[in-house]
């Protein structure tokens, strides 16, 4: 279990030359973590067959990927080691020392706003839309206490339905309809199985209410009321590199990202290296990554252009500041979070309080992922160090095992021939 009472430390020194087990052990040591928590981090037959065939359907075994740890990074003040799930090389590499840059400068601050998610009951069959609308708002008081009676504990906890929105299309390929939203503080739940449940609830009301056909009640995954902001501020002299003055660096990651805010093909590719970051978190603690992809990209188009989740500016004072913003649909609770051995030693590892906590790392981690992208992409260009890493897999793929990896890595690398080929003439020593 996790001692709250010591404070995490962020930085682990010379992580990168340790073994898996002096890692696992180090990280433990940082985030007080106990034996059993080691044990599960190393990741053999942590989730028991018997519990992944109650968790899916048609279960035949399981499916692993690497668990990765991010350090340094520092948000409102707090240290956190961050556990990332992922099968590309440089994320949580690139990660770590973006946040190492921004913990030089005060770390990063974020805020989530309340964790309001939304449940659409669809209306058909309208002949006055408007006046359905009209009479579902006057209903609006029993409409939400009818959606808080079988929930008491959400209730108790200071959640559950909190207003109603009633949206109207007067035209749609079956003609005019109207959608009853119902807005839904869900605590530290993802919330989907709350929100689900009020919509089915309050079907039958709804068609009485509006005299028309319900179809629709699901959540939606676009939750623009639950949304995270994430910032870092850095002077430009922490961006100095051997050939380049850091204000030079600044200006470049400006530049690059001033790409991604007007070109939707830019954007793509440049949110894609957001969500390098922030799905392995949402992998790691037992989330929906789907929920939070739908509703990243849904955001970034809000506006009927789909453009950057990040903007990257230069202070008057000279400094670089990045933002990110987004909906962030995370839990503590329910799913994957509480059934998955490892999804909740992870969030041990973080040592949160709160989904909205949770949600302001998650941002913070993407945020610093697209610093390391914008970085690379303005000096030395994306594939050197991308490559770098890769190399690793491409010594294994021709055959290379135990030390001889990292020496045959480096050694592709310094050739500039990250190729299997290459790597096989390597290993057998004709080069």
């Amino acid at each position: 279990m996790t001692d709250h009472k010591k404070p995490m430390r962020a930085r682990i020194e010379n992580m990168r030359n340790m073994t898996p087990a002096e890692r696992r052990a180090a990280v433990c040591a940082a985030a007080h973590l106990d034996q059993a928590d080691n044990a599960t981090l190393a990741g053999a037959d942590i989730l028991p067959l018997d519990v992944a065939n109650g968790m899916i359907e048609n279960v035949i075994g399981k499916f692993e990927l690497p668990m990765g740890v991010a350090t340094n990074f520092v948000v409102n003040g707090k240290d956190y080691l961050v556990p990332m799930v992922v099968e590309e090389p440089s994320v949580v590499a690139a990660a770590s020392y973006m946040a190492k840059l921004v913990a030089q400068n005060g770390g990063f601050t974020a805020h989530a706003e309340q964790p309001i998610m939304r449940a659409q009951i669809q209306i058909l069959h309208l002949s006055d839309p408007f006046g359905a609308k009209q009479r579902l708002l006057e209903q609006r008081n029993a409409l939400i206490e009818k959606a808080n009676s079988r929930d008491k504990v959400l209730i108790g906890l200071g959640g559950g339905c909190k207003d109603i929105e009633v949206h109207i299309f007067e035209q749609s390929p079956i003609g005019p309809m109207a959608v009853l939203h119902l807005l839904v503080d869900v605590r530290d739940a993802m919330g989907a199985n709350t929100v689900n449940t009020m919509a089915e609830m309050l079907a039958p009301d709804v068609e009485r209410i509006t005299g028309g056909t319900v179809r629709l009640r699901i959540l939606s995954n676009l939750a623009d009321l639950r949304i995270v902001r994430a910032k870092a501020e850095l002077d430009p002299a922490t961006l100095d590199t051997k050939t380049l003055k850091g204000r030079d660096v600044c200006k470049g990651i400006v530049e690059a990202c001033a790409l991604a805010i007007i070109d939707p093909y830019r954007a793509a590719t440049h949110n894609k290296g957001i969500m390098n970051g922030i799905d392995p978190v949402v992998l790691a603690t037992g989330n929906d990554w789907r929920a939070i992809e739908a509703g990243a990209h849904a955001y970034a188009a809000r506006n009927g252009r789909y453009t950057s989740l990040t903007r990257w500016e230069i202070s008057t004072t000279g400094n670089l500041v990045g933002t990110i913003e987004l909906p962030m649909s995370l839990g503590l609770v329910g799913g994957a979070t509480k059934t998955h051995p490892a999804a909740q030693a992870a969030l041990r590892m973080l040592n949160v309080e709160s989904s909205g906590e949770l949600a302001e790392i998650t941002a913070a981690v993407g945020l610093a992922q697209n610093m390391a992208a914008l970085r690379a992409l303005s000096t030395e260009g994306i594939q050197r160090g991308h490559m770098t890493l890769h190399a690793r897999n491409i010594a294994i793929t021709a055959g290379a095992s135990g030390p001889d990896i990292d020496r045959i890595a480096k050694a592709l690398a310094d050739s500039g021939d990250v190729s299997v080929d290459n790597a096989k003439t390597l290993i057998s020593g004709k080069k």
